[in-house]
């Protein structure tokens, strides 16, 4: 099955690009969530994703554990998106999980997924320095954790103003 890594910056088209993958393969789709409403500004941002979106998805919740998704041989059938890695590893750092440990565990889900799977990632590296510790751990992490999905991934896409330019595959 093939895997998609779709990376930008914000507001820059990649998860536009990544459910235009998934209506071409078909009306079979699945919506893997990251993101929680833990506030009002997050839970507009959930509902205008929902309407852009529109019809025809299914959603899974899964901030933290995506391998299951992944491993799920119910969905063989479906497209499934992730939407996003970015928000996934900030609940690893804000739930203390294992943050190497838990980007292996993706990775090797990632290597045969019973399904097709595009993921939407951040690229946070190409602007400023954040001021903060958590800030720069943070900004490598999400670095280390988009080079290995990519390694492992069969296309790479990065988005800029809303225009695909392959990397991979």
């Amino acid at each position: 099955m093939t895997t998609f890594l779709i990376l930008g910056g914000a507001r820059s088209g990649k998860s536009s690009r990544a459910q235009s993958l998934a209506e071409a393969a078909g009306p079979r789709r699945v919506f893997v969530a990251t993101a929680e409403a833990l506030d009002e500004e997050m839970t507009s941002r959930i509902s205008r994703h929902r309407a852009d979106r529109g019809e025809g998805w299914r959603t899974v919740e899964a901030p933290l554990d995506l391998v299951s998704v992944i491993g799920d041989a119910s969905l063989s059938d479906e497209f499934v998106l992730i939407d996003c890695l970015t928000l996934w590893l900030s609940n690893l750092f804000h739930h203390d999980r294992d943050v190497e440990a838990e980007t292996a565990a993706l990775c090797d889900a990632l290597r045969s997924p019973p399904m097709q799977i595009a993921l939407v990632s951040n690229e946070i590296g190409l602007g400023l320095v954040p001021e903060t510790p958590l800030g720069r751990a943070f900004r490598d992490a999400q670095g280390r954790l988009n080079q290995r999905v990519a390694a492992v991934c069969d296309r790479v896409e990065f988005v800029a103003a809303g225009l695909p330019l392959k990397l991979k595959g």
